[in-house]
C-alpha cells in the first residue's frame, strides 16, 4: 500500500507541474556570448547604454554613430530604435519581417511617424500571432520605432 501512495504523489506531482514553455532569449550583456545565428545582429540592452551588434560570438558594444542595421533582435522587453526622422537613424525605411524565435513568442511594433516640421503623429501598432512571422513596412519619417517578442527582423526591401 505505502508503494501505491508514493506512486500516486509522484503522479499527482508530475500533473500539478506547470507546463515548461519555451524559453525566451536571455537579455544581451556587453561582452557575453552570443549564438551564431544572430551573427550581424544588433540589439539595445534594457540599461541605458550603447547598441550591441553579435559579432565574433560575442555581443559587442556599439561606439560610434553607424549606418543603419538591417538585422535587429528584440528579445521579448521592448527595444527603442531611432528611424529616419531623427539624426543617427538605427533603422531604415522599407519593409521588414519579424520572426518569432520560439513558438509562443508574438512579434509587435509600434511606429511613430514625423508628420510635419516637430510633429510627430500617433503611434500606429502592428502584432502578429504566436509563432508567426510579421511583416510591416517602415516609412521613410519614422521618427521611432519600439519592437517587442523574442523575434529577429530583418529588412527585406
Amino acid at each position: 500500500m505505502r508503494g501505491s501512495v508514493t506512486a500516486l504523489v509522484a503522479a499527482a506531482a508530475v500533473f500539478a507541474a506547470p507546463a515548461v514553455a519555451a524559453a525566451e532569449t536571455p537579455e544581451p550583456q556587453p561582452n557575453t556570448p552570443c549564438p551564431a545565428d544572430l551573427a550581424d545582429v544588433a540589439t539595445v540592452p534594457q540599461e541605458p547604454g550603447m547598441p550591441l551588434t553579435c559579432s565574433a560570438g560575442r555581443w559587442q558594444p556599439v561606439t560610434t554613430p553607424q549606418p543603419p542595421d538591417d538585422r535587429w533582435l528584440s528579445y521579448g522587453p521592448p527595444i527603442t530604435l531611432r528611424g529616419q526622422g531623427k539624426r543617427n537613424p538605427e533603422v531604415a525605411s522599407g519593409d521588414w519581417t519579424a520572426t518569432p524565435r520560439n513558438p509562443e513568442s508574438r512579434c509587435r511594433a509600434v511606429l511613430s511617424e514625423v508628420v510635419s516640421a516637430g510633429v510627430v503623429g500617433p503611434p500606429q501598432e502592428f502584432e502578429g500571432q504566436p509563432g508567426q512571422p510579421l511583416s510591416i513596412t517602415v516609412p521613410p519619417r519614422m521618427f521611432e520605432a519600439v519592437l517587442s517578442g523574442d523575434c529577429l527582423w530583418e529588412k527585406t526591401a
